[in-house]
């Protein structure tokens, strides 16, 4: 058992915590980063127009905006509403004081806008406009927000929700004939890479303002925004979509600018809460697939309090009973085959003697009734000799049901310690999943409530699956391959020539047709789902398979053992030289005696025989 696992496994269990606590502390570096991006936000709105109507919704579109943005995290946000003209200029210089050292700067605007000649302008709220002279001087252009947002270094984002119907163009005069004042907004192309600009409806056509609390643009955005982890691209595409199915595809969102090859998310995704049993859980699982007392040893010497080490020492508890066990049934194995060893020495000698005697008997006495006699004590002799053997062989036979019945009991104490890990450990991951839950209920009552959206925007985020160590890997391949039969050396996690033998004796004897050069995942589940031993057991000279274990190989009777390992009978002794006696009466005697003689002992027969020689059997004792 000591084979089954490396030497040092402490200082192997040590390195293998110190990979996984590198693993954990980079990924806590970069959720740190992403947390570390400072992100600032300007949100205006005008709905109170001094020489136009009122619009509905732009204050509570800003409002929510505003609201969604501050939850989400932002450093600074600054709502500023019904703005005259000087008043908006001067938010958008402080703002860029404010977005000079940021890392995304985000702008958002709800009202009316314009385009003249194919730039775009915000209306402020004191503009009259009464002739297209007047827009350089009564609004702000939408290049001077661009210009205010760009030294931000990740992400330059402006949103504009003022496509909708102007109602100063139809009164405005042109000063200039040639000068052309289009529908909505003119479409745009950033002069800056890493810069969006998102339209509540493509260049050249109408926003609606909506009928609800807030326009279809809006709605959207607070659907969409505060989407933890979700690339900018893809929330403002969701934002498209359902803008589109909530208007009858009569109002389609615009993007226009590029963003780079990374993900660009308002929300950094959070990072997964660490389970600090983690650890603990999978040295567990690894010793209990292993099951030794080695290997309980060394986990009891790294994690020695909690749950999984009280476990362990059960473990360890089970699998010493088990072995005592184990170790007085072979002491009681041993016993009964040296009692029977003895006993068939005794019999063989009396049988010896007896012969002997009777031979002796048989060279003194040649009437009939005198063989008769001998024939008869013989075949007592042999009757006894036999009854002795069968309750030898019985004795021997019950001594090796324990040793068996000894073998089960420690298979079942590893089964029983391999499913106390698996509830161990899936007890943890229900712990871990409950936990996530709880962790995704808080997350989502940071994101408003969402309106219905169809089937292909609510799916879900992929779930990212963690990257195993290949050294773990062929560590736990190892382990299994030894259990199940296929011997692949030292299980210290290096995918060597003994491993790649083993698991090659694997796919022969399991008709799998794995690469024996790769410690493959499914090479891993394969050999773990084999409950028994897959390879055959292979035992040196002179022992036998027996159930799952080698075992001595012990010859019955006067048999012996070969060089090939089977028993054959022991060869009889050169005959001796015949003596000068009568060749009529011994004949008779010499035909009788090999009957009582060979079922118990074959050698003497050559010693019982009468002094007449090989004649004296008549050519036909049997072993000649």
């Amino acid at each position: 058992m000591v084979g089954l696992i490396p030497p040092a496994p402490t200082s192997r269990l040590h390195r293998l915590a110190g990979r996984v606590a590198l693993a954990v502390a980079l990924m806590l570096a970069a959720a740190t980063h992403a947390q570390a991006d400072k992100r600032v936000a300007l949100v205006l709105a005008v709905s109170n127009y001094q020489s136009v109507a009122r619009l509905a919704n732009p204050d509570n579109d800003a409002a929510a905006i505003s609201t969604v943005f501050k939850q989400m995290g932002f450093d600074s946000v600054e709502l500023r509403r019904d703005l005259g003209a000087s008043e908006m200029r001067r938010a958008v210089r402080e703002f860029a004081a404010v977005a000079a050292d940021s890392d995304m700067a985000v702008v958002y605007y709800a009202g009316h806008g314009i385009e003249v000649n194919g730039a775009n302008f915000l209306i402020p709220a004191d503009a009259r406009l009464q002739s297209d002279f007047d827009v350089e001087d009564e609004t702000v252009p939408l290049d001077r927000i661009l210009q205010a947002i760009n030294p931000a270094k990740r992400l330059r984002l402006v949103i504009l929700d003022a496509c909708r119907d102007n109602p100063f163009a139809e009164r405005m005069t042109r000063s200039v004939a040639t000068r052309s004042m289009g529908r909505g907004l003119a479409k745009i192309e950033p002069a800056t890479a890493d810069t969006l600009i998102a339209f509540a409806a493509k260049a050249g056509a109408v926003a609606g303002d909506g009928d609800g609390a807030h326009s279809p643009f809006a709605t959207a955005l607070l659907n969409h925004l505060a989407t933890p982890g979700l690339d900018l691209r893809l929330t403002l595409g969701r934002v498209r979509d359902e803008v589109l199915k909530s208007t009858g595809r009569r109002q389609e969102p615009f993007v226009y600018g590029s963003l780079g090859g990374d993900t660009v998310a308002l929300v950094p995704l959070a990072a997964p809460p660490v389970d600090p049993d983690a650890e603990a859980r999978r040295d567990y699982e690894f010793a209990a697939q292993i099951g030794t007392r080695e290997a309980w040893t060394s986990f009891l010497g790294v994690h020695g309090s909690g749950i999984y080490a009280n476990s362990a020492h059960a473990a360890l508890d089970r699998l010493g009973a088990a072995e005592k066990a184990s170790e007085k049934a072979d002491q009681l194995k041993r016993q009964a085959e040296e009692q029977a060893r003895r006993k068939s020495d005794d019999l063989k000698r009396q049988i010896e003697e007896q012969a002997a005697r009777q031979a002796e008997q048989a060279k003194l006495q040649v009437s009939e009734q005198a063989r008769r006699d001998l024939e008869k004590e013989r075949q007592r002799i042999a009757d006894q000799a036999k009854r002795d053997l069968d309750d030898a062989r019985r004795q021997v036979a019950e001594a090796r049901r324990q040793a068996e019945d000894a073998a089960v009991q420690v298979e079942q104490a590893k089964k029983q310690a391999a499913l106390d890990a698996q509830q161990q450990i899936e007890a943890a991951r229900r712990e871990q999943e409950r936990r996530e839950r709880e962790r995704q209920s808080a997350l989502a009552a940071l994101t408003p409530p969402a309106a219905p959206a169809p089937a292909s925007v609510l799916a879900p985020a992929p779930v990212v699956v963690p990257v195993m160590d290949p050294a773990d890997v062929a560590r736990l391949l190892q382990a299994h391959l030894r259990r199940v039969g296929c011997d692949p050396g030292a299980a210290d996690g290096a995918w060597s020539a003994p491993s790649q033998k083993a698991l090659d004796n694997f796919n022969r004897n399991a008709g799998t047709k794995f690469d024996v050069k790769v410690a493959s995942l499914d090479a891993l589940d394969a050999v773990r789902a084999r409950p028994d031993r897959v390879c055959p057991l292979l035992c040196a000279g002179g022992q036998k398979v027996e159930g799952d274990r080698c075992v001595q190989i012990v010859c019955d009777g006067n048999d012996v053992l070969d060089a090939q390992g089977v028993c054959r009978r022991r060869p009889d002794p050169p005959p001796q030289k015949p003596k000068a006696v009568s060749r009529q009466e011994p004949k008779a005697v010499s035909r009788q005696e090999p009957k009582a003689v060979s079922r118990q002992e074959p050698s003497p027969r050559g010693r019982a025989r009468p002094s007449g020689g090989a004649d004296s059997c008549g050519g036909s004792c049997e072993g000649d």
